[in-house]
């Protein structure tokens, strides 16, 4: 199917928000992995999330170009294209950009889409998310409602970070403390800033213990509780009826959670998780296991020529492929609930 278009985009959100499941938002930082991702969508016959971070976008350039904006608009374009070979609708988005960044980054991108929707095209990228989580909550909340200006006007959905998640991330690091928990004022400022839907739709990243990086399953301590707590004081602060979710809540730095936290979570309203270092892990390891069961053919060792069929780029990237796409659909299957996550 084409990229999905913004009512498309709109449609999957409230899916997943009605029947409680998330799509994984799966990064990917190159045309290998995008094509793992495509993969594992149309495996798990997943509707699903493509993202880009900034970093995975300057390498996606090429290490010499080192261009955010370039790598990030050769992948999607490279997504357009090659997403109409699969049977499933994915929705392109930008992950993490700080405020250092947003100029080279999400504007110029914005402005893409923009150029776009005024010849009667979509946008070429259906999101794009601000990282406020290293300045002041007023300050981050001003430039919020600034970037929700443009991105409702280019038809793309905003997402923001309201709190901080811990460990790092492409070179953005967060110390694990109790700011790692987003308060019940923080979502009221929230509402407040950027309206409930009616200023542009946005998605929330709120934080309930969430760390990127490595962690083993029950070493992260996830509070739940406090995306319900966060929905309940906005749905009461909108006079909306008690158990509403007017928030669209993103999962960040899911890695070693358990699997009764996440599906808790998605009970209040998370209906996209982010998943990276999964996947990383996912894509490299059936390279590893090809050179050390390759050596021989890989290295020249002791003069010989080795083996261009185990050197081969393919012969490798064919197995780092399947094993993300199989991550992918095994993630797919644990952020469902009751909902079919794909149309139809």
């Amino acid at each position: 199917m084409p990229i999905a278009t913004p009512e498309v985009y709109a449609e999957m959100l409230d899916r997943a928000k009605a029947n409680e499941f998330a799509y994984p938002a799966i990064n990917v930082t190159s045309s290998e992995t995008l094509n793992a991702a495509l993969r594992g969508f149309a495996e798990a016959e997943s509707d699903g999330i493509i993202q880009v971070s900034t970093g995975g976008a300057e390498f996606a350039s090429g290490t010499k170009v080192k261009d955010m904006v370039t790598g990030a608009v050769a992948l999607a374009e490279f997504a357009h294209v090659v997403a109409e070979k699969y049977p499933v609708n994915i929705a392109l988005h930008t992950d993490h950009c700080p405020k250092d960044k947003l100029d080279g980054y999400v504007r110029p991108l914005v402005a893409i889409s923009q150029e776009r929707v005024d010849r009667g095209l979509n946008p070429l990228f259906q999101s794009h998310m601000w990282d406020g989580s290293a300045v002041p909550l007023d300050e981050n909340l001003k430039i919020a409602s600034e970037l929700l200006d443009l991105t409702a006007k280019a038809r793309i959905i905003l997402e923001i970070e309201v709190g901080v998640v811990g460990g790092e991330e492409d070179g953005v690091a967060h110390e694990i403390n109790e700011k790692l928990y987003t308060s019940p004022e923080d979502y009221l400022r929230t509402v407040d800033a950027l309206g409930a839907g009616e200023k542009g739709r946005y998605l929330v990243a709120a934080t309930f213990g969430n760390v990127h990086g490595v962690y083993k399953p029950g070493n992260v301590k996830l509070r739940p509780e406090i995306l319900k707590q966060g929905q309940d004081v906005v749905a009461e602060k909108l006079g909306l009826p008690a158990g509403s979710k007017p928030f669209d809540l993103v999962f960040h730095g899911g890695s070693g959670s358990l699997l009764e936290e996440i599906h808790e979570a998605l009970t209040y309203g998370v209906i996209k998780m982010n998943i990276d270092t999964d996947t990383q892990y996912a894509f490299t390891r059936p390279i590893v296991g090809h050179f050390f069961q390759n050596y021989d053919g890989v290295l020249k060792v002791d003069g010989e020529v080795g083996n261009k069929k185990a050197y081969d780029p393919r012969s490798y990237l064919k197995a780092a492929e399947q094993g993300m796409a199989a991550r992918i659909a095994q993630a797919c299957e644990h952020l469902k609930s009751s909902g079919r996550m794909i149309a139809g």
